[in-house]
Order: C-alpha cells, then structure tokens, then sequence
C-alpha cells in the first residue's frame, strides 16, 4: 500500500506543476511559438524543455511571424480573428492579477493639477523662448548648454543636419509666433511679429532644405498673417496699426524663392534643397523623401488661395500626384526615396516614419482644408493599403489575444518585413488615426509609444520592437508623442491622457533641463546631452503640452474649427480656403482617381471626428489593463 501511496503523490505533483505551468504561462492551443519578446518566461526555452518543434501559426496574431519564414499567403488580411471558443487560457491571462494599478493611477486628474501642469507646461516655454530671445537671436537656434547662438555651418556645407534647417533667417522667432498667442502674450506677439518684419530677409546665400523651409518658416508666417486679420479675433485684439500684410509678403517671397526645386525634373517632383539666391545648386542630388517631396500643399495652397495666384498649389500638387502614380501595384504603397528624374524608387522601404510620414498626414489635412474630394479619395486609399500591409498584432486594439497592433517598416512591393525598428516620427500617426475617426487604433498604438517613453523617459530615435532595445539613441525633444496625447484626449477626455502629459512634462523637466534652456538628449539610456535645441521644441512640444491642460484656451472654445499644420502651426478651417480664382488644376490628367462610389462619399471636410468614443467609455481607461501591462512588458518595463 505504501508505494501506491508514493505513486499517487507523485502523479498528484506531476498534475499539480502541469497546472502550474498552464496557468502561469498560458500554454494552450492559440500560444504563438514564434513570439520573439524576451519575457521573463520564455516560450522558445519552454520548447527546449519539452523537447518539441512548435510551429506557428499562419494566423497568429504575432508581429514576428514573417520574420521567420511563416507567411501568411493572404497579404491583404494583416491579423486574424482570436479563436471563438479557447479550451485554455492564452498567455495574456498572465497580465491580469494587478490590472487595478493602472485603474488607480490613470482613472482620475484633479484640477489642481490640470492648472499646476499648465503652468509647468507655460514656463518651460519661456524658459527655452527668453533665453533664445536673450542669448541666440537674430541667429536660428539657441545652444542651451553654453548659452549661445547657432546659424548655418558655412565652414562644412556638407553637414545637411544643420544646413538643412538653418538659413540664417531667425528660425527658432518665426517658428514660434503663433505659439505665443496660444499661451495668450498678445503683447509679445505684436512684438516678435514686428521683429520679424524688421530683420528678416530671405535674400541670402544659403542652401536649405525645401521641406524644412517650407513648414518652419514659410507656414509659420501665414498662419501668423492669419491669426493677425483673422476678424474674428479668436485670441483677443492682436492686429495693430500700420500692419501691412508683410508677413504674407515674406512668406510670397519664400515660396518664390523655393519654386526652382520643381524646374528641370523629370517627374514633376522637386528637388531635395535649393539656395536662397541661386537656385538649385549645381551638385545637387536627384533623390528624394517622399515626405519631403508631398508635404508641400497644406502651406503652399493657402498661399495661393490667400493670393490668388495657383502657381504654388499646382506644382505641390502635381508633386503628391506624381508620386501617387508610382506606388505599387500589388499592394498600393509607396517606397520612401525616388529619383525625380526616373521616378525610379531608390528606397523601397515603406513606413509611416522618416522620409513618408507627413506625406499621409497632408493629404487627410489638404482634404480638411480645401475640401478637394482628390485629396481624401487619396488618402482613404493609402490609409487601406496601410491597415493591410503594415499593420500588425490583434485585430482589435481592446478585445481579443495576441500581440498588440504595431505598424512595421516593409517592402513596398512584397508586403515582406524589412526590418525589426519604428521610429520616433511614427508617434504622430495616432493624431492623425483621431482626425480620420479611427480612434481605437490610435489608442493602441499610442499606448506602445507611451511605454516606450515610460521606460527611457524620451522616445529613441529608432526603437527595435524585437531587441526591445534603441537602435539609434538620441532624442531631439521631438512633439509626436505629445500632439498624439493631445488629440486623443480632445477625441476622449479620458485623464489617463492627462497623467501622459504629466509624465513627458517631468521627464523633460528631469532630463533635458540646462542652463539656458531644454537640450536634445544624446543617449536616452545614459541621458548625455547634445547642445541643440530645435526649433519644434517651442513650436509644436511645448504648444502641445501647454494646450493639453489648458480647457480655457481659444482654440478649445472658439466656434472657429483649426487645424494643426505639420510643424504645429494654427490654421483655422476657413471658406476662403475652399474657394479658388482659378479652374481645377488637373481636370484631365491621366491615371486620375476614379470618383468614390455614391455609397461611400467622403466625410464633409469641415466636420470633425473628435467626439467619437461613445460618452460611457470616456471616464474608463482607453485601453483595457490588461493590454496596457502587456505593453509595459513587451517594451521592457518589468
């Protein structure tokens, strides 16, 4: 009797650890084997211990599944459904035991609070603006660390990091007016506005970027102009006397300057940079970004209409639609670098990062703008080739197993995975998703960006999803993340936006903070610093954080609907943006979009997406816990 007893304690115990395991880690029949996060638990070492080959899916739900030769054959479907009916537990019933914490931290935001932050969010802006005003002005940018100015390299024309954004026209004042008028110093704007009328000259011998020139400068100073004779005075009395229009005229004087680019290229798109005085210079590349190329008619087709003249609008157009009709056959996607004189692409790469990002973001916004049907019937094309080959994980953001949604870098023709990293940039998509209505998806894809930022304090420049690891360090105080948080607690009102504000507020605070201002962190891991401060920090960075916790603002209250220009600049939607002097600009063209169907007319441009979430999920957390600590520890955090 004795060793029948030890036979049954031992099978007892056997099913007791099978238990264990079961539960513990989830192993059942929808488990991804293929599932390349470095757990504290790891599936691959479980394999090895049971001394089987497990195969994945082709369904599965898993970012990694094309990486190791499994392909699902059906490009056009980028998740499955989760099994109807599981018999066990999937792995992520390992995240629910302490879902509560993020309910308690994430579920209330006092106002006390909400205007401590405010003012935070105010003095970090001044603080960067005064000592740009005090130490760097007239130059472009401010070094916070040694407390100096910054122009153009002349002595290394080369070094396209700098030249390309810095012209030695006050880059870091013009980028920064409309800003001031958020934050409601009338008195400061009136200033810096006549500052610029008086010192600024685009007459120079610099070679810059046409992109960069065209969202720093050339939008900031007309959506200036327009703040400055808006009759509705949405931010109080800001016009004064003897104002002339001249920064409408600084701004026509620019775009002059910057139409050489679309001379002499075979395709219609522009060259990459252009000098102020002469033109395209001699040696100049014929390559390009997209995004360089197709983020150009949001602020040149205002310019037109506010002038009357379409010379401006019709050449960016005919740059997004050039590029439009090289995109893939197969799967509707465009590569991210072209010749402009082949229409060859040179970078096959496809993303909603670096070198495509905006190009996505302006054709939804020139739509919102202009009201031109071409524009939306673009991008709902684009937006559907995206979900289908670039989106990864479940099929929805907060129901349903496997990995959470991710949009990877792939092939333009094949729909195959490139690489293993996303990029900092990519955090503007979820804004973007909020304008479109599709607020699900940018919930979920902002909350892995968040952990990204909770575990480094900054976003790298390049995030390795695989490695959970930086692939390229630094952080130049970009805005992405911030407008996204933004637009998603306009969309939601849900405070766990609020308490993601706080945290990038306090990072900044902690980690960027010198002497004369707020410096690009080196190395987000060791935070050393770089003696840069970008102009986008005042413009869009701080304009976002401030506008987050201000409920008070004009713009928040004003019955004039805005939009927010690539590079953060306030443009109201405004009829006289939908009216034009001239006949349409390619009535004809071949290879033209078809007309939607009747049943599937575009939005009106002038209504906005931003109400909805239906109001009973608006006071929970956008994202259920047990999604949310799965991302925290897919990024790292635990």
């Amino acid at each position: 009797m004795q060793w029948r007893s030890v036979v049954v304690g031992l099978v007892v115990l056997r099913l007791s650890l099978s238990c264990l395991l079961w539960l513990a880690f989830g192993l059942g029949t929808n488990v991804s084997w293929g599932f390349n996060f470095h757990l504290s638990f790891n599936l691959h070492k479980l394999d090895l211990l049971f001394g089987e080959e497990k195969g994945t899916d082709p369904n599965d739900n898993s970012w990694s599944q094309r990486l190791h030769g499994h392909k699902n054959e059906d490009t056009g479907t980028t998740c499955a459904k989760a099994e109807e009916e599981s018999p066990t537990s999937s792995y992520l019933s390992f995240f629910d035991g302490r879902q509560d914490e993020y309910v308690r931290r994430y579920s209330s935001f006092p106002d006390t609070l909400k205007l401590k932050m405010k003012d935070m969010a105010k003095d970090m802006f001044y603080f960067g603006y005064d000592n740009y005003m005090k130490y760097a002005f007239p130059e472009d940018e401010l070094n916070p660390i040694d407390c100096e100015g910054r122009g153009p390299d002349v002595s290394n024309p080369s070094n396209i990091n700098i030249n390309d954004v810095l012209g030695n026209y006050s880059l870091t004042l013009i980028d920064t007016l409309d800003t001031l008028l958020v934050l409601g110093n009338v008195t400061e704007f009136q200033r810096a506005v006549r500052l610029v009328i008086d010192t600024v000259s685009f007459d120079k011998d610099s070679t810059v970027q046409v992109f960069e020139a065209n969202i720093r400068i050339l939008g900031s100073l007309i959506s200036a102009h327009i703040l400055l004779t808006d009759p509705k005075h949405p931010f109080g009395q800001v016009d004064f006397e003897g104002y002339d229009d001249e920064l409408l005229h600084l701004a026509h004087d620019l775009a002059v300057r910057l139409l050489p680019a679309f001379e002499n290229t075979g395709t219609g798109i522009p060259y990459p940079r252009v000098n102020l005085k002469s033109g395209v210079p001699l040696d100049s590349i014929n390559e390009t970004c997209t995004a360089g190329a197709g983020s150009l008619l949001v602020e040149f087709g205002i310019l037109s209409r506010l002038i009357g003249d379409s010379t401006f609008e019709w050449v960016a157009r005919r740059a997004v639609r050039a590029l439009w009709n090289l995109r893939s056959n197969e799967t509707g996607l465009l590569g991210n670098v072209v010749n402009i004189q082949t229409g060859e692409w040179v970078g096959k790469q496809s993303g909603l990062g670096a070198g495509m990002d905006s190009f996505y973001e302006y054709l939804l916004k020139s739509y919102i703008l202009f009201g031109e049907k071409e524009d939306y019937r673009m991008f709902q094309a684009a937006y559907e080739s995206i979900q289908n080959h670039l989106r990864r994980g479940r099929e929805s953001c907060n129901e349903g197993e496997g990995d959470p949604p991710l949009y990877v870098n792939v092939n333009m023709f094949s729909g195959e995975i490139m690489n293993t990293w996303i990029d900092s940039l990519q955090a503007f998509f979820p804004g973007l998703q909020v304008l479109n209505g599709d607020v699900d998806n940018a919930i979920c894809l902002h909350a892995f960006y968040y952990g990204i930022w909770k575990r480094f304090g900054a976003l790298p420049e390049r995030y390795n999803w695989q490695l959970q690891a930086p692939d390229v360090h630094f952080y130049p105080l970009r805005p992405e993340l911030v407008e996204s948080t933004y637009l998603l607690y306009q969309a939601t009102k849900n405070p766990f936006y609020l308490h993601v504000g706080m945290d990038i507020l306090q990072s900044l605070e902690k980690n960027a903070k010198v002497r004369c201002g707020y410096a690009t962190l080196h190395h987000v891991v060791e935070k050393t610093k770089e003696d840069r401060m970008e102009s986008f920090f005042l413009s869009e960075t701080c304009k976002y954080l401030y506008l987050l916790f201000d409920e008070d603002n004009p713009l928040h209250k004003s019955d004039n609907k805005y939009i927010f220009t690539t590079e953060g600049h306030v443009v109201p939607i405004d009829k006289r943006f939908r009216e034009k002097e001239w006949k349409d600009l390619f009535p004809c063209e071949e290879g033209a979009l078809a007309e939607v169907e009747p049943n599937n007319q575009p939005p009106p441009s002038n209504i906005s997406n931003c109400k909805r979430i239906p109001e009973e999920r608006r006071y929970t957390l956008p994202l259920k816990s047990v999604y949310m600590r799965q991302i925290d520890h897919m990024v790292g955090l635990f």
